[in-house]
Parts: C-alpha cells; structure tokens; sequence
C-alpha cells in the first residue's frame, strides 16, 4: 500500500454525530489520505444480521476484524473501512467497506438506511447485497432501496425534465454481487440444472403488462437491470449449526461446513480477479487520497440536504487537487529557496536562485 499504512483492524469511517448527522472520520479520512495508488472499493449492504461482516472477513484474509452480531443487536454502526493490499493487483488497495444492517427494528429510521445503501453506491466499484434464503417477491421488495436511487443520486448537474439517466447510472454505477445466505434449494429448472447466475437473472425476468401490481413486481427488477449492468449471484449453504454460528469468529476452516468453505473461497476469487478500481465520470481511476475526498463531498451533500451529484463530485475533486498541488508546489519553492539563498546576496542572484525553485516547484 504506498505510502500508506497496513490497517490490523477496520476503522470507523462514516458515522452519525451528536445531531444524528453523517460525518466523515478524521482517523479514517487520513488513512486514505496515505494511499496514493488506485484503489478497488468492495462494499456490502443488506439486511441486519445476514452475515455481511463474515464475508468481508473472509476477503480481508482474515477471521476476525469486522465485528459479527451474534446477539439480536445490529453490531456495525455506520461504514466501517479496512484496507489492505490487494492480493491479486501489484499497487493497488483492496478498500472493503461493512455497511450497518438495513432495516434495524431499533433504529427505525429508513432515510438513515437510504443514505447508507446510497454511499455504498457512490463509493464502490464492487457493491454486494448479501441476504438469506431465496430470491422471490419478498427478498426483492426488502431491496426496494435500489428503487429510489434515480430520487437519492444525480449524475449530471442538471438533468432535462424528460431525460432518463438509467444509462448515466449504468455507466458509473458498480458491479453488483448478490450473495445468499443459508440457500438449501436444488438450482434446477424444471428438470435442468442452472447456474447462480442463471438463477438471479430468471428472478429478475419482468412480467409483461401494466396494471398497478404488475409495475409494482417489475419495479426492483427493472431497476437492478437498468442500473447494474455487471450482475453475479452466489449462492451458500449454511456454514455451521445453529450452535457454532454463535462463535463463527472462533470457528476453524475444519469446522465449516465443506460446500461453505468452497463457496465463500470462489467468492473471494471473483472478486478479487473481477472488482475493478474505482473510477469516477469520465473514466478516470482514483485513489485512497481521492475517495477520502469523494467521501466528505458525497456526506456534505447529504448533510445539507441536498441530493449527491456525481458531476459535482468530480469537479469539487478536482478542486481539492488543484488546491494541494499549488500548496505542494509552493511549498517544495520555499525549501529550494531557504536552502540556496545565503543572504546577504545580489539582486541577480536571488532572481537566477529564484527561476531555479520555481521550476523545481512545477
């Protein structure tokens, strides 16, 4: 990770303050602060209590870090960051991200879960929904989130009153991986045998018709396919007895279930093979420095209530760039400078020493 530092454990990275509002943390912020090399952000939202920290674990290379709710209580509050080195891309920073578990019956609050499954969006260049059981009318209205992303996301400034930008949000938007929990079904059709994939993709066929249930149905659908053009589904048995789940923590490889282990090792593999780094509009990969900086735009604009502008974003990033870069600069004159100018000296001399900084300065 160049220039930054190896994290032994997640950090808070987006919280609620004392006001109920999100912010960015410091800790967090200057953490990526430190990593000047593109990053790959893998983000995962869904339901409390679905298991979610257990697979970032897994892809962190580890068995702990993430906490893992064992009790009723939703244990990650806000969005938790690790980064480390990515196994697979040389100079890059694998950034996961653990979001707090949607639909939280303590919590309550439903634009707060909104806002979460939004950032989740905005920061990722690989988002997965975790969940449990099957894919079915249910599962799908419980990510009924991703149908009001078009109400809780801009991507240019100003949009046309009859422009449609479900192409702007497939272009920008990340992978999407929905991994199921606890899955016991055969994947069959009829008679023959289909893949995952094969099983999302026939859960998101749309009825035809248009009467009020019928756009209802094909609404999450609609959406999922307009708006995430790289689909994946995987699917996991359960990983242990009731008994053992309480401790997965503690558990060893040996004592997981065998088709879990195969499993969450295949997921791993994708996604780290797979997940891209994160870009911005226009195309262009950004770094720890970057998404830091994309962070505390995107939590300002919520903050304020407003809606975050992807177009916004990258010229507010730009922005903050150019203001560094001068101060870089400035700052690397003043050193040329106090280091080669022994005064009392001539005019001439000071100009020629003065020329020679500034140009080291560009």
């Amino acid at each position: 990770m160049a220039c930054g530092r190896l994290m032994s454990a997640p950090v808070c990275f987006i919280e609620n303050d004392e006001n109920g509002k999100m912010r960015v943390r410091k800790e967090a912020k200057g953490i990526l602060d430190g990593i000047n090399e593109p990053v790959v952000v893998v983000s995962v939202v869904g339901l409390y209590h679905t298991g979610k920290s257990y697979l970032m674990n897994r892809l962190a290379g580890q068995h702990s870090g993430f906490a893992l709710g064992s009790t009723i209580e939703s244990k990650t509050k806000g969005i938790w960051m690790w980064c480390v080195p990515h196994p697979n891309k040389n100079g890059h920073t694998l950034v996961l991200l653990d979001t707090e578990g949607l639909g939280d019956v303590e919590k309550g609050d439903e634009k707060h879960d909104t806002w979460i499954f939004c950032l989740a969006v905005l920061l990722s260049s690989t988002l997965v929904y975790n969940s449990l059981g099957v894919i079915d009318n249910t599962a799908l209205e419980k990510l009924h989130y991703v149908t009001e992303l078009t109400e809780n996301i801009r991507v240019k400034a100003k949009v046309g009153q009859h422009e449609d930008e479900s192409a702007d949000f497939m272009r920008v938007f990340p992978s999407f991986v929905w991994a199921i929990r606890d899955f016991t079904l055969e994947l069959k059709r009829g008679d023959k045998l289909i893949t995952s994939d094969e099983y999302l993709e026939g859960a998101l066929k749309l009825k035809p018709g248009s009467s009020p249930l019928t756009v209802q149905y094909n609404l999450p659908r609609s959406c999922l396919r307009q708006f995430f053009a790289v689909r994946k589904c995987f699917v996991f048995p359960r990983p242990a007895s009731t008994q053992n789940m309480r401790r997965m923590e503690q558990l060893t490889e040996k004592e997981l279930e065998s088709e879990f282990l195969e499993q969450a090792n295949t997921f791993c593999c994708y996604v780290y093979n797979n997940a891209e780094p994160k870009t911005v509009t226009g195309g262009r990969t950004i770094t720890g420095t970057a998404l830091g900086n994309l962070a505390e735009v995107y939590v300002e604009a919520i903050r304020s209530g407003n809606v975050p502008c992807l177009e916004n974003a990258v010229v507010s990033l730009a922005k903050i760039q150019n203001v560094r870069a001068v101060e870089e600069a400035l700052q690397l004159y003043m050193i040329e400078m106090l280091s080669m100018a022994q005064l009392p000296m001539r005019p001439e001399e000071l100009s020629d020493i003065h020329t020679e900084s500034r140009e080291e300065g560009h």
